[in-house]
């Protein structure tokens, strides 16, 4: 039987874009390019540092919020993630980015239902978003339920955006839980054209072809498992 992933390898949302040189509207926005920088420096922990005192003083920063979600995925800090993700979404209901972050925090933390609908919570919000299909398709697939619909998902997000290695990645899951050996082959090979430097996807082929067993090596951090441009 194929072991179903628990959560995303490392899905393409896990870093914010660099942000454009611009003015700052006070010390909250400066914090939180601050803390941007510092996470693309691969300084998580001082991130959290330069950002979460700002956010105890302007606690209305929804963009400080979905930062420190990130960033305390990153650190594998999941009940931290999903209360500054939770807090975001308080701020705006129908921004779909803390509601995928809360679908992330909660699939690892074990809460499937919860995070299969924050994901479908984001679809809705922002439907032709590839990010958003890409996280239904991996909280069903930690559900171990509904794999069509996962493998749908992973279509779809590939329709919106076929440049982006992940969803390739994704979709070739989605196929070998289905049964689908050959097609998850393709497509893992696809994945591998766009990102061939790329660990796991290398080993999830090599296991899929009888070449490997072992666990998949452990990501060391600051490695963008796919490249994204945001």
């Amino acid at each position: 039987m194929t072991e179903r992933p628990v959560a995303t390898p490392a899905e393409p949302d896990q870093l914010p874009p660099p942000a454009a040189p611009r003015a700052f509207n006070g010390p909250t926005e400066v914090a939180i390019a601050q803390a941007a920088t510092l996470f693309e420096q691969l300084d998580i922990e001082r991130a959290v540092a330069t950002l979460e005192p700002a956010l105890r003083a302007d606690p209305g920063a929804i963009e400080g919020w979905i930062l420190l979600a990130r960033l305390r995925l990153a650190l594998d800090q999941a009940p931290a993630a999903l209360e500054a993700a939770d807090q975001a979404i308080r701020l705006n209901a129908n921004d779909p980015r803390p509601l995928a972050l809360s679908s992330r925090a909660l699939t690892v933390l074990g809460r499937h239902e919860d995070a299969v609908t924050m994901a479908y919570r984001a679809v809705i919000a922002e439907p032709r978003n590839a990010l958003w299909h890409d996280r239904v398709a991996w909280a069903l697939l930690a559900a171990d339920r509904q794999i069509a619909d996962a493998e749908q998902a992973a279509r779809t997000a590939i329709g919106f955006d076929p440049t982006e290695a992940h969803y390739y990645y994704t979709h070739g899951v989605t196929l070998e839980a289905l049964g689908h050996t050959d097609q998850a082959r393709q497509a893992l090979l696809t994945s591998l054209r766009m990102e061939p430097e790329n660990p796991v996807a290398q080993h999830h082929l090599a296991v899929l072809n009888g070449e490997a067993e072992r666990p998949a090596p452990t990501r060391k951090r600051g490695w963008r498992l796919f490249g994204r441009k945001g």
